[in-house]
């Protein structure tokens, strides 16, 4: 079985190093054997020691776009520092509730597999929270990037978009591993309102895109900054992600 690596991305303050290690220990818990798990970050401190921290690349682009999910790109570089082979990239802001080993041994030929995007069914496009790529496989990726920035964010919404639309090959993930949590486990009007969301049985990954985040879907917060809004933002506090997303 190859080598369990792993790679999250932390700039800014955003996220605190408490979601690092939050997914470093779920991780950990659902691998068997070695794992090596990096985080990319401008700041390490508070960072638990099992995880390696190496810089995390800046991308050469206008702003405010280098500090968004376009700074991800720089993945597709050709090399990148004490880092070779197949790696699994997960956002920060996901819930690993499920066994991660077949991550790193389905379709091994593949230097591209990534989740499906269930908000935008049938087009092709990939989620980016939950991905595998090989080092050195697609740089014209980066280089593009580099070269045409504003045409570039223009043409596409977001990074997941051009990466899915340009690269030369991509696979996907089984839908049953890696799912959304407002997509899958929220449920419907006005269910919401007296059912607490549900954890799918098939569920390895669920990805938190946008709001609410782990933390506050804990506590049954689903932030509305419009009055309206609040109607249908509404979740009760959900117990199976204080199970996994804990230290």
């Amino acid at each position: 079985m190859p080598k369990a690596q792993i790679v999250c991305m932390k700039w800014g303050d955003k996220y605190p190093a408490h979601y690092v290690n939050v997914l470093y220990a779920m991780a950990r818990r659902h691998i068997q054997g070695d794992l090596r798990f990096v985080c990319l970050t401008d700041d390490a401190s508070d960072v638990r020691p099992e995880v390696e921290c190496l810089p995390c690349p800046d991308i050469a682009i206008p702003a405010p776009f280098n500090n968004t999910g376009w700074r991800k790109i720089t993945l597709w570089t050709e090399s990148l520092p004490d880092m070779t082979g197949d790696w699994l990239f997960l956002d920060l802001d996901v819930v690993v509730t499920g066994p991660l080993d077949d991550f790193f041994t389905f379709k091994p030929e593949a230097s591209f597999v990534v989740m499906h995007n269930f908000t935008q069914p049938g087009t092709g496009i990939g989620n980016t929270s939950v991905y595998r790529f090989r080092v050195g496989s697609h740089p014209y990726l980066l280089e593009r990037t580099l070269k045409e920035p504003l045409v570039l964010v223009k043409q596409y919404r977001n990074e997941q978009t051009f990466v899915s639309r340009c690269i030369k090959e991509i696979e996907y993930w089984p839908e049953a591993w890696c799912l959304l949590f407002k997509v899958h486990c929220v449920p419907p009007m006005p269910l919401r309102w007296w059912r607490p969301p549900a954890l799918p049985e098939t569920a390895r990954v669920v990805a938190f895109p946008g709001e609410p985040n782990p933390d506050q879907a804990i506590a049954g917060l689903w932030p509305a900054k419009k009055s309206y809004k609040k109607i249908y933002k509404h979740i009760l506090p959900t117990d199976w992600v204080a199970e996994h997303w804990r230290e």
